[in-house]
Parts: structure tokens; sequence; C-alpha cells
């Protein structure tokens, strides 16, 4: 039996087989390893590679969604600006004992039982009621816990040798996207709607990772941002995956403590109002189709929506994609928010800066104005030296404001500034609009690659006559082609070197072995995930043809070397099947 350990646990399982063959272990094991952190070895990094190389062909090369890289580490004041500083927090608990710290709605979760949604909701007064109620001890030593209390996830630092220039890692690549939006909608050229993605490192100083790849301190996000106008979203993908469908459960399901799946094409959903924007439809329905070409069947696939207080502050709706994994059930892998205008807003207020956009009408409207006039004659002996403020910063306000405060209070406070009616003058004046200035919306899908990652390995994870096979699908496979000798003698294994050097200059991840038999060189590749074996034999110095043999049904043809490059660049592209890479032997 080869690459399995004797527990059934699969999680477990996989864990093994990634330290010994190099798809990922914990970092800095040679001082004890820190839990949260991850280092992927020669495999899993082309794995990973390979996983977000399909994000970017679905997302950047065929839907023209634009790409950035920007810093990992960014001024406090964008996550002021952008909420987190105020709203990125978690509760936690400390053993009295032995000091370990953990999330206090992990622990309710694991034993209290309690759903997601209902540890979530808990206040801090609440959580400790019920960790004292289920009589909940540290799962390290037995301890008794603290009073739990809000801890900040984002790892803070200084940018420079000054302690008050402070600076956080980001806890999402989304920010990067926000704050460079004016030069972002100008390489758009000015149009709506049009996204931008970014895959990067990001950085949350979480409490108590337990999970290998499903929760770390330091991983990699995709976040794609995609601007529109509300009004006219123009939403020219609808139509491509309208009658997809999507398993959803529903916010309103959970809340009966159901969870039954509500199955609806993206159609249906849009129309029952299930789903609030369309864009946000499109992108959910693009997330299944993906994970689907990792290898996960749509059953094991669902779009989670969230409850009111489990969303993030930015999100009007939400819904999390999750996929069934066996130690931990549903887990997320793909977030979709629809973020409305919340952060080109915050970062506007912040920093200055106008990030609206122009709206030209196709046919100029005709309104009425509301137009508010400082009446100087009163406000400057009102305000004396301050008087010029004042008539500038009313000349800024909102006119609605001032009027619907003046009649109901009969005075309106402008900053500090007590303005009467005798200090304006208010007038309604015809104008001619050809256009209009707005805050485009914004729906993001976001995607975990460490968990994908991890997704990949489990589903295509299973034993086939007491052999461990990864069977990933052909286009994210980290070894694309194992090219083998029979034996190592009669100039076969220069021969197979040959080959070796052919695949490798037409750009194919190969692997060359000629260690043992050719059984345990096809065992060794199988539990690797190698797409196919090509083996060298006597029958090749006769006449040029090779054996390929296929990793899942182990089935073989035969083929000349000179076609192999061809058919090769078919196969890796789904242009062509198995059997069409040769003749059966």
């Amino acid at each position: 039996m080869t690459g399995r350990t004797k527990t059934s646990d699969k999680f477990a399982i996989i864990d093994e087989l990634a330290r010994r063959r190099g798809f990922f272990w914990q970092s800095y094991e040679m001082y004890g390893g820190v839990s949260g952190f991850a280092t992927y070895g020669p495999l899993g990094a082309k794995l990973k590679q390979n996983i977000e190389n399909k994000l970017r062909e679905l997302f950047v090369s065929k839907l023209g969604i634009l790409e950035i890289e920007s810093p990992i580490i960014a001024p406090s004041k964008v996550f002021e600006a952008s909420g987190h500083v105020d709203h990125f927090k978690e509760a936690m608990v400390e053993c009295l004992k032995c000091k370990k710290r953990f999330r206090a709605d992990h622990l309710l979760r694991e034993f209290a039982k309690m759903t997601e949604a209902e540890a979530e909701k808990l206040s801090l007064k609440e959580m400790k009621v019920t960790i004292k109620k289920h009589n909940i001890k540290c799962p390290e030593c037995g301890g008794a816990f603290s009073e739990p209390k809000l801890f900040l996830t984002m790892f803070k630092t200084t940018i420079g040798p000054y302690s008050g220039a402070v600076g956080y890692g980001r806890p999402e690549a989304a920010q990067g996207i926000f704050v460079e939006f004016r030069r972002l909608y100008e390489m758009a050229r000015e149009k709506l709607p049009f996204g931008v993605l970014q895959i990067g490192h990001a950085l949350r100083n979480e409490i108590s990772p337990r999970q290998g790849l499903i929760r770390l301190r330091e991983f990699t996000i995709v976040d794609l941002e995609f601007f529109f106008d509300p009004e006219e979203p123009d939403c020219f993908l609808l139509k491509d995956v309208e009658n997809e469908k999507l398993r959803l459960l529903l916010a309103e399901t959970k809340l009966r403590d159901s969870e039954e799946i509500t199955e609806v094409t993206v159609k249906e959903a849009l129309k029952r109002g299930l789903i609030k924007a369309e864009w946000q439809a499109v992108f959910m329905a693009y997330a299944k189709k993906l994970l689907t070409d990792l290898g996960v069947p749509a059953e094991k696939q669902r779009f989670i929506e969230k409850l009111p207080w489990e969303r993030a502050h930015y999100s009007l709706q939400s819904f999390d994609q999750e996929v069934y994994v066996e130690r931990w059930g549903w887990v997320e892998v793909s977030g979709h928010a629809y973020r409305t205008d919340y952060d080109l807003k915050q970062h506007m207020k912040f920093s200055g800066e106008d990030l609206q956009v122009y709206k030209e009408y196709t046919k100029p409207v005709e309104k009425e104005q509301l137009v508010i006039k400082p009446v100087m004659a009163k406000i400057g002996p009102t305000f004396k030296a301050e008087a010029a403020k004042v008539g500038e910063m009313l000349s800024k306000a909102e006119p609605e404001k001032i009027e619907a405060s003046l009649k109901k209070n009969k005075y309106y406070m402008l900053g500090k500034y007590k303005i009467l009616p005798e200090h304006v003058m208010i007038t309604r004046q015809k104008v001619v609009e050809r256009g209009k200035r707005f805050i485009p919306h914004v729906v993001e899908p976001s995607f975990g690659s460490d968990r994908l990652v991890y997704v990949a390995l489990e589903y295509a994870y299973h034993v086939k006559d007491d052999r461990a096979v990864l069977s990933f699908p052909r286009d994210i496979a980290p070894i694309q082609v194992g090219v083998y000798p029979l034996v190592s003698k009669d100039g076969l294994p220069q021969k197979a070197l040959e080959v070796y050097n052919m695949l490798l200059d037409e750009g194919f991840a190969v692997e060359y072995d000629e260690a043992g038999s050719i059984g345990r060189r096809y065992a060794r590749a199988d539990e690797i995930g190698a797409a196919l074996g090509v083996t060298v034999d006597y029958e090749t110095l006769k006449n040029d043809t090779v054996t390929i043999r296929d990793r899942d049904s182990w089935k073989q043809v035969r083929t000349k070397i000179e076609n192999l490059p061809e058919l090769l660049h078919k196969y890796f592209k789904k242009k062509i099947n198995f059997e069409d890479l040769g003749k059966p032997f």
C-alpha cells in the first residue's frame, strides 16, 4: 500500500501525504512550528499557482478584468476609513492556567454545539454566561477561561522609524483596489462596468488557528471588485449563466433553524429577489463553475446567506460559497458581498478626494433645483470674523437638509454654527441637467487560495486497489507528465531523457524517474497526481513510439514521439481526451 496512513480521517491522511510528498507543511518546524503559517513545497506551490491561473483565465483573460498588485502594509488611515479598525475584532478568551487563547465563538460551536449564526450573535456578556453554563474548559489543559474580550485581528506595525506612523498588514486585498479607484477608472477608459482583480498575501492575527490550510494567519486572497452603475448595471454576462442552478441556504431558512436548500436558477433567484444584484448572481455562478472545475460536485457546494449581524460592516447582502469537507463539514471557500458604495464613499470622506464618476444622460433632463443663498448682511453681524467661513460652508451644504431643519426646528446646525431662517434665502430654479455625478456600486467575489488548494487535494484523493491516487483535473495537476525508462539499462534511460528534455522545452511540467520498478514509479506518480506517464521501452528503440499511461483509468495508448508535443498541448487544453492520444496498448 502506497502513501496511506492507518487513520480514516481524510484530513490527517492528506496532511501526512502533503508533508511527505512536498505539497505543504507547518512553517518553522525546526523551532517547534508556529500555528497559522504554512510553507508550500514544490508540488504545493505549483498546484496553488495552477489554481490561481485558473482564476486569472476565468476573470482576467475571458472577462477582461484588470489585475493589479498593491502593498501588503497600508497606513492606518486606510483601515480607519474602511471600518476595519473599528469592526475587525473577534471575541477571545484566555485560559487562566496555561494562558492559551481561543476564539470564543469557535469554542461555543465546538463544545456547546451552537451554529455559527448563534455564536456570532452573542454579546460578550452572553458568551461568558454560555461558556459557564456549558462548563467549557481549555481544550489544551482543562483550565478555566477568563472573561471574553474583543481582540483586533489585524497585525499592527509602524512605517519607518516613527512610532506615530502606524500601519496595518492588510486583512484583505480589496482596499488596495479602492484607494486606487480614480487611476483604475481612467485605465478602464472611464466606462462602467469594469472590474479589478488582485491576488496576494493578506494577514489576519487569528486567535487560535487549528485547521491547517483552512485557517491561516498569513494566506493568499483573491479579491475582485466589480464597479457598476446601480441604475444601469449593464449585466451583459447574465444571459450566459441565467439558467445555471445555485443551491442557496437562505437567511430566512436559517432563522427557522433549518438547513433546507433552495435550488433555483440564477434568473429565478433574481426574479424572486433572493439575490439583490445581478452582477453578484453572475459571479456566484462563475464561482460554482470554478469549484466544479476543481473537482467538487455541485451537490457538495452551497451558498449560505449571511444574517444581518453576520455580515461585514460594508455589506448589504452576503453569501458564502461553502464546500463540504470530511473533518470540518461545510467550509467557506469564497465570499460574495454586495458592498454598495460604502468603500468609495468612506475613502472620499477620509481623504477628501472626489471618487464620483460622471454619467451623461441620453436626453437632457429639466429639473427644479433648490438653491440656498447665504444672506451675508445678516451673517456678518452674527458670526463677525467667521462670517466668510460660514458663508462658504453654507454654499457647500445640502439644501434639502437645511430647508427641512429650518421648517422643523427653526434652525440648522452647520457644524458648531446655528443657522437661522434670516441667514439664508431659499429659492427654486429650473435647470437643465445633461448628466450627473455618482459613486459606483461594487460587488465582490473573494476567494481563499489556500482553501481552494486544500479542497482540490481532498476531492482529488481516493484509493484504488489499495493505492493512493490524487485525481486532479488535468489543468491543475502540479506534474503534467512523468517520463520513465522501463528499465535502467540498454540505452533506455538516455532515450527517456531525450523525451524528458523535449517536453521541458515545450513548456510542460515534467518529472523524470528511473528509481525502482516501473510499477512503483507509477504508484509514486499517482500519489502526487501526475496526469500522464510516458514510458520508454524496447519498442521505442525500434520505432520511436512510447506508451502513455492515464493516471485515473490506468489505461495505456501508444504514439510516436514526434507527435507528443502537439497531442499533449491539445490534451491539457481539454481539446482532446485520453483515447485521442494514440492507439490502445
